[in-house]
């Protein structure tokens, strides 16, 4: 999700461990690449990178969790906040006046362990449904006012836009397998953010009619994102499905994904928490098992 105003323990800990034992059999990966945007990079989540600090690139993301459960032999995590699909060959900047090398240049010819995790950002998808959907809510608070704003004369426009992601990443995916043609590439989908029924609009402020849609939205999103995988050598694992009851309307400390307030020092806004991490971490380190 793109976050360009980003300023200038975990209850799934022992589903990692358990996950962790089990996939003992598939360490021993030499360098292990993360490539992707901020639900991968995981912007706010302790401890921030400085590489740049602009990228919001937690030492507790998923990657760097999969890395020491693996205990590869290196490990390049290169994603970052606000990427979409066309920094991955192009120079990324970023707040603070940083710059992110184009994603792509980690990966070497000896690089046999790849997670790609972005498509979310590419034509401000995200952005604009967390930009745009709860100023309408109080206008129509039980309808679904923000699937209406986007749908023009009877198409869904972000449907539309979804369309246009799956060859960009058809595309990223076929110049991961041109620079590491050995590596296992993992396509990792975007994690629940509205809860599948109900609503909590103190914390995900949509109206109620357009949680469904929204819920909607991501499973075209990770549909668009599985169908490159199957169709680029590469293997889809599913947040989305897993993550139910974690999504951001989840209480008593069971969240994967933060709500509507930024929390420098715990998330950024409708970004993952740090147990949203480790939740994903260990779906992909089963996925490798």
């Amino acid at each position: 999700m793109r976050i360009t105003r980003l300023l200038v323990a975990v209850s799934s800990a022992a589903i990692l461990l358990t996950t962790t034992a089990a996939t003992a059999s598939a360490a021993g990966f030499h360098h292990y690449v993360a490539l992707g945007d901020s639900y991968t990079s995981g912007p706010f989540i302790p401890a921030q990178r400085l590489d740049p600090l602009g990228c919001g690139r937690s030492t507790a993301n998923y990657p760097s969790v999969v890395a020491a459960a693996l205990h590869v032999g290196a490990f390049t995590d290169v994603s970052c906040a606000g990427a979409d699909t066309t920094d991955l060959t192009r120079p990324q900047r970023v707040p603070l006046n940083g710059t992110n090398a184009p994603q792509l240049d980690a990966l070497r010819l000896d690089t046999d362990l790849v997670t790609l995790g972005i498509g979310g950002n590419d034509f401000g998808l995200f952005d604009r449904l967390v930009t745009t959907c709860p100023g309408l809510r109080p206008g129509d608070p039980t309808g679904n006012p923000c699937e209406a704003h986007f749908t023009t004369n009877g198409v869904d426009t972000v449907k539309t836009v979804i369309g246009t992601i799956r060859p960009r990443i058809d595309a990223a995916l076929a110049a991961i397998r041109q620079r590491s043609p050995g590596a296992r590439v993992l396509v990792v989908g975007y994690p629940r953010i509205a809860p599948e029924s109900g609503y909590c609009p103190d914390v995900l402020p949509f109206a109620d009619g357009d949680y469904a849609w929204l819920n909607q939205v991501e499973r075209d999103l990770n549909q668009a994102l599985e169908d490159a995988a199957a169709n680029g050598d590469a293997e889809f694992v599913d947040a989305f499905g897993p993550s139910r009851g974690h999504d951001a309307c989840a209480r008593g400390g069971s969240a994967w994904i933060n709500g509507k307030d930024q929390d420098v020092f715990a998330a950024a806004a409708y970004h993952p928490v740090k147990a949203g991490m480790a939740g994903v971490a260990a779906i992909v380190l089963k996925a490798l098992h």
